[in-house]
């Protein structure tokens, strides 16, 4: 269940659109993965594999869908507080507590704070095959 909502999903929605971007000669594709498909973690290795492809997915797009002008990028948010991260804290808020420990800036991201990303991802026509993580330096360290 997991590839087919995380990977296959993006797979057939990315294909379909893409027709029509190509047909227009234009267009931008921002995918969402994860900082978790950096990292090895127990119990989540299905989740890091699902977005890991999504993160490949995305660079491939991008040289295959270059002379088309269209743009395919991805954005691999660590802990923003969204609904799945106030899911995992009500199982164990010890867990998420350490992991923000963990996290250099000692806090989770806000949703809004990926707002700058997609805007730069939209209002640049030559920047292509890219995975920007906020993550407050988790992968850092």
């Amino acid at each position: 269940k997991v590839i087919d909502v995380n990977q296959k999903s993006v797979f057939l929605v990315s294909q379909q659109v893409s027709r029509y971007m190509v047909q227009r000669r234009r267009g931008k594709i921002i995918n969402i993965c994860s900082m978790q498909s950096e990292l090895g973690r127990k119990t989540i290795t299905p989740y890091a594999a699902s977005k890991g492809a999504v993160k490949m997915l995305t660079r491939g797009m991008c040289v295959e869908l270059a002379e088309y002008n269209i743009q395919v990028n991805a954005i691999a948010p660590g802990a923003h507080k969204t609904d799945m991260y106030w899911d995992a804290y009500k199982i164990d808020p010890e867990l998420l507590e350490k992991r923000t420990k963990g996290c250099p800036l000692q806090r989770a991201g806000e949703v809004s704070e990926m707002y700058h990303i997609v805007r730069y991802f939209l209002a640049s026509d030559f920047i292509t095959g890219q995975v920007v993580s906020p993550n407050g330096g988790t992968t850092m360290v």
